[in-house]
């Protein structure tokens, strides 16, 4: 029964969890969706920021793409290249062995399923939510101090399935400074709340540029802080991100989790969460 318990704290059973649907090979202690309303707003940056942050901090960490259709998380971590293992149990049933990144984070996608990452999905919801929970449940996990969930955005079917099913602690929002983008976010924000799912506060990212010979913040999307946008949302606001060009090179040649880990700003940036 161990392996079908999600742990909290210093190790200690959550009773609230009691009812949803566990992992089968892994004892996980912190189970964390990052959530966003509107596709385009760095939500996956972020979780792959925060899973490279507590890597570094010596938690075991692994991250699960839970956006099915549109899966990122082995580009920012430079396995697109790799596949998961598959070790078949009988002639209906697996497990999965996740992909482990240079910094140790282990990580399971969509991507890492397919023959090719630009092959597409193209299955109906129910689908779609019934492999999610296979590779949630089937996957080999082991003993993680951190599961973050990166989920696709908006209300969607699985969305509903992570927040109704899964045993999520909290949750984290990512969000954009701009009006329509907060407008489309409260509807997520909105969702957990009347699911009784709890949020642990909203990060803004692209928030600002560094002027680099004023030190200055200047905000390119809206004159509004961060403050305010995160009382709109009625969430705590957790932190803001910059706009940066190195992390975007970084990115795009499959080298973000090294440049993250390197740089003491998302360290400072996240070192009041976890």
């Amino acid at each position: 029964m161990a392996n079908n318990i999600t742990f909290i704290g210093k190790g200690k059973p959550n009773p609230k969890h009691f009812g949803k649907t566990m992992p089968k090979y892994g004892q996980i202690k912190n189970t964390i969706g990052i959530i966003s309303g509107k596709g385009g707003v760095g939500k996956s940056t972020v979780t792959g920021i925060l899973a490279s942050t507590l890597s570094k901090k010596g938690y075991k960490v692994g991250v699960l793409d839970a956006d099915i259709t549109g899966p990122s998380m082995p580009r920012f971590f430079g396995v697109n290249g790799k596949r998961a293992g598959i070790e078949p149990i009988d002639q209906e049933n697996f497990k999965y062995d996740p992909v482990i990144s240079e910094g140790n984070v282990k990580i399971m996608s969509m991507n890492l399923m397919m023959p090719k990452e630009d092959e597409p999905v193209i299955w109906r919801g129910p689908v779609v939510t019934s492999v999610l929970t296979q590779l949630f449940t089937d996957t080999k996990w082991g003993e993680l101090d951190y599961l973050l969930i990166d989920m696709p955005p908006g209300t969607s079917d699985i969305t509903l399935t992570v927040m109704q099913s899964f045993p999520i602690d909290e949750l984290i929002v990512v969000s954009t400074p701009q009006d329509m983008v907060s407008m489309i976010v409260k509807k997520v924000v909105n969702m957990a709340k009347k699911m009784n799912v709890p949020i642990r506060g909203v990060i803004e990212n692209m928030s600002y540029i560094n002027c680099p010979g004023c030190d200055t913040k200047i905000r390119v999307f809206s004159k509004k802080s961060a403050e305010e946008h995160s009382v709109n949302l009625g969430v705590p606001l957790l932190g803001e991100l910059p706009i940066n060009v190195d992390l975007t090179e970084a990115l795009e040649e499959g080298r973000a989790e090294e440049y993250v880990r390197d740089n003491d700003l998302y360290s400072l940036i996240f070192e009041a969460l976890y």
